[in-house]
């Protein structure tokens, strides 16, 4: 029998309970269904979700480039058809908040570069390697998407230590609660935990919501315990660290990609995902692998 976890306090019961399930499977459909389709960047909509409605963001100050403003597109993933429709956005761009699929939409910039790992191509450095055997001992379990205490708890030191500044070091249990548990496609709650001592589960120190999607894993967000933040001998690299285990898990599982979200050059905490090889990029003639190292320099 499974242990029941701690949920977050909450006004309203919701989510869709606890549990655990195998992370990730080795189901690789595509959307091939036939009928009238359309195409769309090179990716295949089916006709449930051909007309997707879109909408534009009013303008914001940037967080990634000073002086920047920023605006995206979105729509709504609802209905039977959520997890196709997701699919095939975000082989085009798109990232998944909650029910809303968006991607950057800004007048003056294309700094946002949509990036991903090829996971059965991927060879880890030797710092990686390092990283890989010395968290060998963390347990990893995929939970399905139910809020916890301690995973907000957790959260909360991250941001406090890691993003100070940042618009989420506001967000509430409520606000976390919705984060996690309200997903209209395959997602769970990726959970790295120290070593269980008689049965008794060790104490959590990276968590990561993750999607499944029929091309890969999107790592939607993730954290985990800061450095010695509380005066215990910290784990290093525990970021890059779940990077690995995921794309060590999709490529296992058959699954080709894992894809980081946004990379912006000039953004230095987004440097690490350069980190990853072989990453691809998205442009306007599709995916293209890229090493960030290498400039692109315009014809004369």
């Amino acid at each position: 029998m499974e242990a029941v976890r701690p949920k977050l306090t909450r006004t309203a019961a919701s989510g869709p309970g606890s549990g655990r399930s195998r992370f990730p499977t080795a189901n690789t459909r595509i959307i091939t269904k036939g009928g009238n389709q359309a195409v769309s960047g090179g990716v295949e909509l089916s006709a449930p979700f051909r007309f997707p409605r879109f909408f534009v963001t009013t303008p914001a100050p940037c967080p990634y480039i000073k002086g920047k403003t920023e605006r995206k597109v979105f729509t709504e993933l609802s209905g039977p058809h959520a997890g196709e429709l997701n699919d095939a956005l975000g082989r085009i761009g798109f990232r998944r908040s909650q029910n809303v699929a968006y991607r950057p939409s800004c007048l003056d910039c294309s700094a946002c570069i949509s990036v991903r790992v090829v996971a059965a191509d991927f060879q880890p450095n030797a710092t990686q390697r390092k990283l890989i055997k010395r968290n060998a001992d963390l347990e990893v379990t995929a939970c399905k998407p139910w809020a916890t205490e301690e995973q907000y708890e957790l959260l909360r030191r991250y941001l406090r230590a890691r993003h100070p500044d940042g618009g989420m070091v506001e967000m509430d249990e409520h606000d976390f609660s919705d984060m996690v548990e309200q997903s209209p496609v395959k997602t769970y709650i990726v959970e790295y935990r120290e070593p269980s001592v008689d049965g008794v589960p060790g104490r959590l120190v990276g968590a990561c919501l993750t999607d499944q999607q029929a091309d890969g894993l999107s790592m939607i967000y993730s954290f985990f315990e800061p450095e010695a933040e509380d005066g215990r001998a910290g784990r290093t690299g525990l970021g890059t660290y779940i990077i690995l285990d995921h794309i060590v898990r999709a490529g296992r599982a058959g699954l080709p990609y894992v894809y980081l979200g946004y990379w912006v050059e000039e953004a230095k905490r987004m440097t690490y995902k350069s980190r990853f090889r072989p990453l691809e990029r998205l442009g306007p003639g599709g995916w293209r692998r890229f090493d960030p190292e290498q400039r692109e320099l315009p014809l004369a």
